[in-house]
């Protein structure tokens, strides 16, 4: 276990380094919008090659980013149910999701996606939009993307049998609020002062 509990954060550390990377992406794809829509106002100019690269950096930010979201415990969970089961409940019922709908999904995915990817690179795919751009980065994503996903899928495999083996934490348990509930949390105060000064200023003669 403490062989793969080192594989388990050499997989955490790489997908916390391609997941902060993608973030960049977004910034990315937001000046670039913004470029096109105030050349466009502005000059009357357009290109599909720019709005097509929008796209791309759209795709590579959700592809890319799915284990990063893995390993945050960021995706969706229907947390009102799961929080009335145990530890041990909640980590075996993550195994399970793991090997029997993760692992199969990531596998189908990225087996049918890599032809679809070498196709193009082959035949060298071009968008059929005037001015487009080749298509098989994109496509190469899906098979990236999941294989990504997989690896994380398997670093959350080790670190939910090392807990249920007595081996490590409990990953799912909740030591605090999320930065969610934070940010509710604060947007709650600042609501509540401002009701209050409301009510302070209607109160003055």
């Amino acid at each position: 276990m403490p062989i793969l509990l080192r594989l388990s954060r050499l997989i955490d550390a790489f997908s916390d380094l391609i997941g902060k990377g993608a973030m960049w992406l977004i910034l990315a794809a937001t000046l670039i919008s913004a470029g096109n829509a105030i050349v466009r106002k502005t000059l009357g100019v357009s290109s599909n090659a720019w709005l097509e690269v929008q796209w791309y950096l759209f795709a590579a930010v959700f592809m890319l980013g799915g284990g990063y979201a893995f390993l945050r415990n960021a995706h969706v969970r229907i947390d009102f149910i799961s929080g009335k089961f145990s530890a041990r409940t909640r980590n075996w019922i993550d195994v399970g999701g793991i090997v029997v709908f993760l692992f199969p999904l990531c596998y189908m995915m990225a087996t049918l996606g890599w032809p679809v990817f070498h196709n193009a690179w082959v035949s060298g795919e071009m968008s059929s939009n005037a001015g487009g751009l080749i298509r098989w980065p994109v496509y190469f994503l899906i098979p990236l993307g999941f294989a990504f996903l997989f690896l994380q899928g398997l670093s959350e495999l080790i670190k939910r049998l090392a807990f249920l083996t007595g081996h490590g934490p409990d990953v799912l348990s909740h030591t605090g609020p999320s930065e969610a509930e934070l940010l509710a949390q604060e947007l709650a105060a600042q609501e509540k002062a401002a009701q209050e000064q409301a009510r302070a200023a209607g109160a003055k003669p």
